[in-house]
């Protein structure tokens, strides 16, 4: 997964996650690290359309790293700290 061009695009995603706040401008006083981030958003960090952003989210949530909340319309995304520390440790003992 992080070999590919799109691996390194899921790896900048999670890195731009662990920290919204400073990667992700709060919109009508919405906290991102609180409510999560949309796919809207990590497209236009990215510079890809939507549909390409969200193709990598669903692929990270799908993972299991990444963790969903649906507001009105909206779906915001946040990392799953518990589930990425036990793939962590799961790649140490030599998977």
């Amino acid at each position: 997964m992080m070999g590919t061009p799109s691996g390194r695009m899921r790896q900048t995603i999670l890195e731009w996650l662990k920290d919204p706040a400073a990667h992700f401008p709060a919109h009508h006083r919405r906290d991102p690290v609180e409510r999560g981030v949309t796919a809207r958003a990590v497209a236009v960090k990215l510079g890809v359309p939507r549909r390409t952003a969200l193709a990598h989210l669903d692929f990270l949530t799908r993972l299991g790293v990444l963790r969903t909340r649906r507001v009105c319309c909206r779906t915001y995304y946040r990392r799953d700290e518990i589930r990425i520390a036990e793939v962590a440790r799961m790649f140490e003992k030599g998977w």
